[in-house]
């Protein structure tokens, strides 16, 4: 098919080159041969009159052209796909679509339990698929490779749509027979004792709390980094460390380990949990209606 002299078959394989910046992987995520994509290549090069993709060492690098046409080409395949998912007629409780949310392990177990038990009543054909917050997350909202993010306002996109959930503070846990600690935590035994933290991705990316005290400039002696809260509970139990969590997946835990909650010693500002989608979605009904269910949970659950 083409528009305007262009074959819109290329537009997939444009994105994937822009993005990939190698035509190996490029070929790889279209399901093209390396020969088949750089045939394509060849073809864009001679439509746009430009390079898009020049070698620089090892590296390809993209032309000012071709970075100029990743956030247009990207968008257009984006809103194709809406409107291809976006049929007004449909029943959305039908629908067979496949919904990806980025979220912290903490923040699933706070509120998505509740919300996966009633999307598989009300559409059971609607699959899910969670991804941790590793490197950059708006970017891969941005990219359109996912349809959600769940994290801490802070950390999203102010350009898009975003619906508050619920507020969130801290608390200190540790282990219950902690050879110091009882009810209580003062300012110095919080910077004595050895802290459990998360970082993800490779980038390593802070846990918010991380972000928090950071901000308030507590220094804290880390003897672990874990990838995930759900591995903090097993750091504790056992040891004299103490981990600085969210309030509401604490109770959760303490409900089940060996671990007792403490108040914070030092006043890390509370913090509001967000759901963000990319704007082209908007009228989406399947996203409008997830959206609205995760909404309606965080608002019934935990406020």
């Amino acid at each position: 098919m083409r528009f305007n002299h262009f074959d819109m078959n290329l537009l997939v394989v444009l994105d994937a080159l822009l993005t990939e910046r190698n035509i190996t992987r490029a070929g790889e995520k279209v399901f093209l041969s390396q020969s088949a994509t750089s045939g394509a290549l060849s073809r864009l090069r001679d439509y746009f009159e430009d390079p898009l993709l020049t070698q620089a060492g090892r590296k390809m690098m993209l032309t000012p052209l071709g970075e100029s046409l990743i956030v247009p080409v990207r968008e257009s395949l984006m809103k194709v796909q809406t409107t291809l998912d976006s049929r007004p007629d449909s029943n959305i409780f039908d629908s067979n679509r496949h919904l990806k949310l980025v979220m912290s392990d903490g923040s699933f177990t706070v509120l998505m339990p509740e919300v996966l038990r009633k999307a598989s009543i009300l559409a059971p054909n609607v699959t899910v698929e969670m991804f941790s917050p590793e490197n950059d997350p708006v970017d891969e909202l941005v990219q359109g490779n996912v349809d959600f993010l769940l994290l801490p306002s802070q950390f999203l996109e102010k350009s898009h749509p975003t619906a508050e959930l619920f507020e969130e503070d801290f608390v200190v846990v540790c282990w219950q027979d902690h050879d110091v600690l009882n009810n209580s935590i003062t300012m110095e035994q919080y910077q004595e004792v050895g802290h459990v933290l998360v970082r993800f991705g490779s980038k390593r990316r802070p846990s918010i709390d991380i972000w928090m005290t950071e901000r308030t400039g507590i220094e804290r002696r880390v003897e672990v980094t874990v990838n995930t809260f759900s591995e903090i509970p097993h750091c504790l139990v056992g040891t004299q460390r103490i981990s600085t969590i969210h309030r509401r997946l604490a109770e959760i835990w303490a409900k089940y380990l060996p671990l007792k909650i403490i108040e914070a010693p030092i006043d890390i500002p509370s913090f509001n949990w967000s759901l963000q989608w990319h704007e082209i979605n908007n009228v989406d009904p399947v996203n409008k209606w997830f959206r609205e269910l995760i909404v309606e949970t965080a608002n019934n659950q935990l406020t």
